[in-house]
């Protein structure tokens, strides 16, 4: 049947245009309208409502909801609402939704508004209140110009499939790093358990080398360092368990330890790392009930955080200084519009976060110089270090992010040069099943 609809088609040009397949529908665009006002919300929705899909939210929080669960291709926004402000709304949409285009309204135009405005590549900025036909002419613009890059976009698309066949060494290449980065993850994080390890043999060959005859007091002391060397080999199998299962795509499921009993670990690892130095080191168990908190990730990666922030807070100055570790338990969800970015401030793995009660939050606080504003963005990024060779591979901080956004947890950075930096995580928490 098909080669007889296909002599025919060559025949004869019309019967080919009868037999073709209709072109897809055009996609109508959809268009987000965020104001706290009900009036130009739904006035806003009368004047689009035939053009485009319309996503309607009150405020900040169902905005970047529905920019999660939908494709949005332009966003209009009040840049003065209760909670968050416009501008802090349209950081996130761009975050979620980083080729959105946005067009900002006000009623109260200042510079600095227009300046963050266009900082964050706000197409158009309309003054309340507006003219229908400009509010259209702009919508209509950032639509056209959404749809051409959405266009450009899959036309990439297509010429990447057309010559994926001839990428073939460039893949091999990028499993090669994959795996190298790998290697150097998994040497990064059992370094810890190791220089515990060989920290303590050194002391038990001191203790015995000093001695012929041993009594009772020091046999105690070899039972206690035996013990805390067995529990380091067991952290590196099970850092070593936690690799081979990410290559496999496996989670393994592991038994809870309590919060305390986690930094009891921390503060041995912390107490013999050669990092520590001359500097101060304080950790504060939580009180009460609260340290019988468990976290719902592995209780190795919870102590590679906070090992990994620790060893980086010693290292981030040669003078003496103070690291501090401490936690509570947050018995409500986290209020995020009080965690803000600005050049002393940076929130990760935000969109990934479980925010659901408990949570456990733990800090890790140093009183050294403090990040420089242009370096705060890129501490996270893999390899960078800003270290000499032979002292840091600039892992840690990376290694810090992928875990915490792994257990569904979320990073908040301060620091305040001159005065030191704090690290703050917070990580899904469960009662521990008695």
């Amino acid at each position: 049947m098909s080669a007889i609809v296909d002599s025919l088609a060559q025949a004869n040009p019309a019967i080919s245009e009868l037999i073709a397949p209709p072109p897809a529908p055009k996609r109508r665009g959809t268009l987000l309208i965020v104001d706290d006002e009900e009036g130009p919300r739904m006035s806003l929705r009368v004047i689009f409502k035939d053009n485009y899909d319309l996503l309607m939210a009150e405020d900040g929080p169902t905005a970047i909801e529905l920019a999660q669960k939908h494709d949005i291709d332009v966003a209009i926004l009040d840049i003065r609402m209760a909670g968050m402000s416009g501008i802090e709304v349209l950081e996130r949409l761009k975050y979620v939704r980083p080729d959105l285009e946005a067009i900002m309204m006000t009623a109260f135009e200042t510079t600095d508004t227009i300046r963050q405005a266009l900082r964050l590549r706000a197409c158009d900025y309309i003054n309340k209140p507006f003219d229908i036909a400009t509010i259209r002419n702009a919508v209509s613009q950032a639509m056209q110009r959404r749809m051409l890059e959405s266009e450009i976009h899959s036309s990439a698309e297509k010429v990447h499939e057309l010559l994926k066949e001839l990428q073939n060494q460039r893949v091999e290449e990028q499993i090669a790093k994959t795996r190298g980065d790998i290697y150097a993850s998994i040497i990064h994080d059992i370094n810890g358990p190791l220089t515990v390890i060989s920290g303590f043999v050194q002391l038990l060959n001191k203790r015995l080398s000093r001695n012929t005859q041993l009594g009772v007091e020091d046999l105690e002391f070899i039972k206690e360092r035996l013990r805390i060397i067995e529990r380091q080999v067991a952290n590196c199998i099970e850092i070593s368990r936690r690799y081979l299962g990410f290559l496999r795509q496996q989670c393994d499921e592991t038994a809870p330890a309590s919060l305390n009993h986690l930094l009891k670990d921390l503060d041995q690892l912390v107490r013999v790392h050669p990092s520590l130095q001359e500097n101060e080191f304080r950790l504060t168990p939580l009180a009460g009930s609260d340290g019988e908190i468990c976290v719902k990730i592995n209780g190795t990666d919870v102590i590679q955080i906070l090992l990994n922030l620790c060893v980086n807070a010693f290292q981030c100055s040669p003078l003496p200084h103070r690291v501090e570790v401490g936690g509570e338990v947050l018995r409500t969800p986290l209020n995020l519009a009080e965690l803000k970015d600005s050049p002393n401030d940076r929130l990760l793995n935000v969109e990934s976060l479980n925010n659901t009660a408990p949570l456990v939050k733990l800090h890790v606080r140093d009183t050294g110089p403090g990040i420089p504003p242009e370096l705060l963005p890129k501490i996270f990024q893999p390899y960078f270090t800003t270290k000499g060779p032979r002292q840091g591979t600039g892992l840690g901080l990376n290694i810090v992010q992928r875990l915490i956004k792994e257990g569904n947890g979320a990073l908040h950075v301060h620091t305040q040069p001159g005065e030191g930096t704090t690290f703050t995580v917070y990580l899904p928490g469960a009662e521990l099943a008695k």
